[in-house]
């Protein structure tokens, strides 16, 4: 209940009539203040009236007023400057350090928005929040859904900075393993990710005019190649040949465990062998990736840059195991575009911000803009929800809003929870 209080408070949901502290003081909130995400009060620099007089500083909310010595904030110089004792239930009083007696104001919240606060939180129905998503204006769906945006840019630029932290602040190979990881698109990200940080770009880059070798390389590191199997063809013979000359000659550790690749719920053409075939292939035609992604104004030059080919082994496999009808296996629009979303786009976004070149982050969100709008279970809910998507632009805001509010049933910080919360104090 302490949520629902930081809550009210913020937003001023107040119930109606008069508010007066526990000693019988009438208080005039002006300004809620600051929440505060870190230690100390809750709220900074709030500005209120208590019988006429105009108060600044800080607001401390909680459940009881006995939390206050449960957390021991009387004996904390942090909380001299809290003017207001925000709680449910007032069973004490609260000094500062000095002793003096903190006004305390007991908030009681509406009925309504109590039961919606309920609601929001034990109904299984997704989303939580449908019954009033086809009436909120457009500005408001708008606006929240570009703020939404924003936050997945943040959040997938620290991603790529904690990976480049890792690589010595190398952005072609954090590159690398991020275009590996969507290869793996979401069932095996993980093992794709585990797998491109065993891989050696510079050892690649020594034999990148023989798809062959980077075959062996890529086949080889993902544990692929460690069978001794009768039935298998000379082209895999070959290959495993090939990997042991050259984990030999880099003095590569030992692959990963092919259990870690999940073939089971996945089409063939989504086969990891598919994938890392296709990303030979990509990383045979050139070098320099990252740097021809970055200079590539448009989508469909990005999508010819990106597109991807098999050798001829594998357009007859999928893989080691037998044969298979004779198909090109490149990757779909569909699957570039996701690439584009999920690779190039924040990858844009975070070198601008590194580059403090505005031009790179206004491209990434334009990319979006221009991409159709992914098409998964999160982005078909919204939509039979009421929720108009348009672009990529609206489905990245709609995945972000999936996972960081609704997943995590973090409704007080959701702008469509927070409508839905004020509508029961209108009633």
């Amino acid at each position: 209940m302490e949520k629902l209080l930081h809550y009210v408070w913020s937003h001023k949901l107040f119930p109606l009539g008069e508010l007066r502290t526990t000693d019988g003081q009438r208080v005039e909130v002006i300004d809620p203040g600051l929440p505060n995400p870190h230690a100390g009060p809750d709220f900074f620099n709030a500005k209120l009236k208590l019988d006429g007089v105009l108060w600044g500083g800080n607001v401390e909310i909680h459940d009881r007023a006995s939390d206050w010595m449960k957390h021991r904030h009387d004996g904390d110089k942090a909380y001299n400057n809290v003017i207001l004792h925000v709680v449910g239930k007032a069973d004490c009083t609260v000094p500062r350090m000095d002793g003096e007696m903190i006004p305390q104001l007991v908030l009681t919240c509406p009925d309504e928005v109590i039961r919606r606060y309920d609601e929001l939180h034990e109904t299984e129905v997704r989303p939580r929040c449908y019954t009033i998503l086809t009436d909120l204006p457009k500005l408001t769906v708008h606006s929240w859904l570009s703020a939404l945006q924003v936050e997945r840019f943040e959040r997938k630029a620290r991603d790529i900075q904690a990976r480049l932290e890792q690589c010595g602040k190398n952005w072609e190979d954090v590159f690398f393993i991020t275009l590996a990881r969507n290869y793996g698109f979401g069932l095996n990200a993980d093992a794709f990710e585990a797998w491109a940080k065993l891989i050696p770009l510079r050892a690649v880059d020594k034999h990148r005019d023989n798809l062959f070798q980077v075959e062996a390389f890529f086949l080889g590191t993902a544990g692929f190649l460690e069978e001794k199997h009768p039935d298998y063809s000379d082209y895999y013979i070959c290959l495993q040949r090939e990997y042991h000359y050259l984990r030999q000659k880099f003095n590569r550790p030992d692959p990963m465990a092919d259990s870690r690749w999940k073939l089971l719920r996945t089409r063939p053409g989504s086969f990891p062998h598919i994938r890392l075939a296709q990303l030979a292939h990509l990383y045979h035609k050139g070098e320099g990736l990252f740097s021809k992604v970055m200079e590539t104004p448009t989508i469909d030059e990005l999508r010819k840059l990106l597109a991807t080919d098999v050798s001829a082994y594998w357009e007859e496999h999928f893989t080691f195991a037998k044969a298979s009808p004779h198909s090109k296996k490149q990757m779909s629009k569909s699957g570039l575009d996701l690439v584009i979303i999920n690779t190039v786009v924040p990858f844009l976004y975070a070198y601008g911000r590194h580059r403090q070149e505005e031009c790179l982050c206004e491209r990434a969100t334009a990319l979006l803009e221009e991409l159709p709008a992914e098409n998964n279970y999160i982005i078909r809910m919204w939509q039979g929800a009421g929720i108009t998507v348009t672009s990529a632009a609206d489905s990245q805001a709609l995945i972000q809003l999936q996972k960081e509010y609704c997943d995590r049933r973090d409704c007080l910080r959701c702008r469509f929870g927070y409508e839905y919360l004020k509508q029961g104090r209108n009633l």
